[in-house]
């Protein structure tokens, strides 16, 4: 979706991607997330021509999408609740990135402004009939309803992809460009979508969507429509 060109060594990993807001900020939370959670380690980065280099290590493991796991919803749910558990548990004090509410609307305002909200890549209820009039509705929306804010660091895009696990626990993260002090339910948000479309029975062998209703008991915290619904609908300007 970034447009970027990953070439994968032995033990490293080129990422190569247009110059953007997002790639400056990888960098940036890549160094600061050494040592803090396991995410790849920042060898080089570079900017040349409007394009941006990051040269990191590479994360071993596979991704939580992966048939293994997929195949054994029970054991994913709760790996997924330990990775975002690690992710807060972080000290946040001294993070060099916020990507608050207003943060986030703000960028969200800026891509409806300026055309760059991709209609062909939403919800099918989102826009139309029952749904917003267009992404300026959406957006007036979002900015009147904002929920109570609960900061942790967040990932910014916590979809099983971007989640690499092992057998006995979490291995990585990555794709970090929209990592930072966020809400915790824009995490949860995002996760429990992706669980849900991964175990639907298009990737894995069995339809078990169930799952990811499981999450919260994995995490022991109660669901919240509201939140999930708020969060669901930014990431639609996204």
């Amino acid at each position: 979706m970034s447009g970027a060109v990953v070439r994968m060594y032995e033990d490293a990993v080129l990422k190569i991607q247009p110059t953007a807001p997002w790639t400056e900020r990888e960098g940036t939370m890549l160094r600061w997330l050494h040592g803090k959670v396991p995410a790849p380690e920042l060898i080089e980065y570079a900017e040349r021509e409007g394009r941006t280099f990051l040269l990191m290590t590479r994360v071993r493991g596979r991704m939580a999408c992966d048939p293994y796991f997929l195949d054994r919803p029970a054991l994913l749910t709760e790996r997924l609740a330990q990775a975002m558990r690690m992710l807060w548990d972080a000290d946040i004090s001294d993070c060099p990135v916020r990507r608050d509410q207003e943060t986030e609307l703000a960028e969200a305002r800026i891509r409806v402004e300026r055309g760059m909200v991709d209609l062909n890549n939403v919800e099918p209820a989102t826009f139309g009939p029952g749904g917003f009039r267009d992404p300026e509705a959406l957006l007036l929306w979002l900015e009147r309803n904002r929920p109570s804010y609960e900061p942790v660091l967040s990932h910014g895009d916590f979809c099983l992809p971007n989640i690499f696990l092992t057998k006995t626990g979490v291995s990585g993260f990555i794709d970090l460009g929209d990592s930072g002090v966020g809400d915790r339910w824009r995490d949860i948000a995002i996760c429990r979508r992706s669980l849900r479309d991964n175990l639907n029975g298009r990737y894995a062998s069995k339809s078990r969507p169930e799952y990811s209703d499981r999450l919260f008991d994995a995490l022991d915290i109660r669901p919240d429509p509201e939140k999930l619904r708020w969060y669901l609908l930014l990431d639609e300007l996204f």
